[in-house]
């Protein structure tokens, strides 16, 4: 970020009135601060650090977190999609609990949120950036002492925001703005322990960088996936609904209704990746100026990951890998060291909630189905970690290119159903097809009144062994999370194989 720019920003957003500052209890001082930044649609490996030929040399600090801290290779998100993946982020709930199945639904009121708790227990909390549930709304919400946001998606240049209660038009790029307003918060509450909740708008399409990244990346060269290119090789394999996302504003020959190529938004996206990273940038150098640096706990994550031509689809919502992984990373010298550690254990979105908590010093509710990481990112043994979890997304009429799905990732395959259409399900083994070709369901639709379905399609034994544990253990975590296990196609005690 340009550095007289952002202390421009910042001056102006200090000018407002603060919240009165209230009495620290006792002992806070020696509470971890806790900063999560939070990316719109940055996919997992598009870091400079992580080896992406664009971005190399161009994030040095998601690269200092590489470098410096955790990184979660294996973190996922339960639903690829803004509303309901926050959602998650706050409850540490499947969206099959919290209810938050798109983009218009507001959290329920009554479900406890780790801000929420972290307010209780002394913090001071802020909210900086896209809200995202609850249809257009910027009112603030509970659990946040300080408030600045926007309606819905928001704008790039000269938001209107609702500061504390205040709407106005602010000059800028709201990454700029945020990442100002978030520092100032942390200044002003640096004698009491604060979570500061940095929530971008960036990347989120349609993608506009700052002036001051307009024209990176002309003229560099766009590598494709094996997957993108139209061959019915691979059409033969996958539903039917996936050959006709291809032509809609997600897919690749429609992409996000633009007459411009796919490597155009592609590079308009690694530019408005840039100022995310300028955002981290702006942080670490308040966190060391103010000696803060070795007690932070700093937390980078994206919202969902994003599709860029893999099965010749963009955006997300599907259960594709590049859909579902997200990038996350951690930081905190005084919990963590200064070595690079990497987890590869599977790290969830419901995972964010427990950890803060956590590192608060607070019990996680045991309503959340999310767990603490911090065992795993301190290099201690974490006994029963979880090696699957559930996947869901539910069919929007806005954008009715995307059918229901609920599936299974497990550490060694992804399972793939359509409740509601009539296609074939999708089974991937990780270990042999990371890209996600070869589909070992080809022609097969679960469905627990579809008899013999299946057994005419799958030949092999062990495939069909494999998907019927599959479909058990779907079944069983939906069962034990208050979901319709009748959605992993199960059949009945009688009817093995009567898919």
């Amino acid at each position: 970020m340009d550095r007289r720019r952002f202390l421009q920003t910042a001056t102006t957003l200090a000018a407002v009135p603060a919240l009165e500052a209230q009495q620290s209890p006792a002992g806070q001082q020696a509470r971890r601060n806790i900063i999560f930044v939070l990316g719109d649609d940055h996919r997992f490996d598009m870091i400079g650090a992580l080896g992406h030929p664009m971005l190399k040399g161009h994030t040095p600090n998601l690269d200092r977190m590489v470098n410096q801290g955790v990184t979660f290779r294996n973190a996922f998100v339960t639903t690829s999609l803004c509303s309901p993946s926050r959602a998650s982020i706050l409850t540490g709930l499947y969206m099959h609990q919290h209810g938050v199945t798109d983009n218009f639904s507001p959290v329920d009121p009554k479900l406890v949120t780790f801000p929420q708790l972290l307010q209780k227990a002394g913090y001071r909390t802020g909210f900086f950036g896209k809200w995202h549930m609850g249809g257009v709304s910027d009112e603030q919400r509970p659990g946040f002492d300080h408030w600045l946001s926007f309606r819905g998606q928001g704008e790039y240049t000269n938001p209107e925001m609702n500061l504390n209660g205040v709407r106005q038009r602010m000059q800028g790029n709201t990454t700029d703005i945020l990442t100002a307003s978030a520092v100032s918060f942390m200044r002003d509450n640096a004698a009491r322990p604060f979570f500061a909740y940095l929530s971008h708008k960036g990347v989120h399409a349609p993608f506009q960088a700052p002036e001051r990244h307009a024209h990176l990346f002309e003229g560099m060269e766009v590598s494709h996936p094996r997957t993108m290119p139209y061959k019915e090789e691979f059409y033969r394999q996958w539903p039917e609904w996936v050959r006709r996302r291809r032509v809609t504003r997600h897919g690749v020959d429609g992409i996000i209704d633009s007459d411009e190529p796919l490597d155009v938004h592609y590079r308009r996206y690694c530019q408005c990746l840039i100022a995310l990273d300028e955002s981290l940038g702006e942080i670490f150098r308040h966190l060391e100026a103010t000696n803060q640096l070795e007690n932070t706990m700093l937390v980078y994550m994206g919202d969902n990951g994003f599709l860029w031509g893999e099965h010749g689809l963009v955006d997300k919502r599907a259960m594709y890998e590049a859909s579902i992984r997200v990038p996350l990373l951690a930081h905190c010298p005084g919990l963590f060291g200064k070595a690079p550690r990497t987890v590869n254990e599977m790290a969830l979105n419901l995972d964010i909630g427990p950890t803060f908590l956590d590192a608060a010093g607070l019990p996680t509710p045991s309503v959340m189905h999310g767990r603490s990481l911090l065992p795993l990112a301190a290099g201690k043994a974490a006994p029963n970690w979880r090696k699957d979890f559930i996947y869901e997304y539910a069919w929007e009429q806005d954008f009715p290119y995307t059918p229901n799905i609920v599936g299974l990732r497990t550490e060694t395959h992804s399972l793939m159903n359509y409740p509601g259409i009539w296609d074939m399900s999708e089974l991937y083994d990780l270990r042999k097809d990371p890209d996600q070709v070869d589909n070992l369901l080809a022609g097969a639709v679960l469905g627990p009144r579809m008899r013999g379905r299946y057994a005419n399609h799958v030949k092999d034994p062990a495939v069909r062994e494999t998907v019927d544990q599959l479909q058990a253990r779907l079944a069983e975590l939906l069962a034990a999370t208050g979901g319709d296990p009748r959605l992993a196609g199960r059949p009945g005690p009688d009817d093995k194989f009567a898919y």
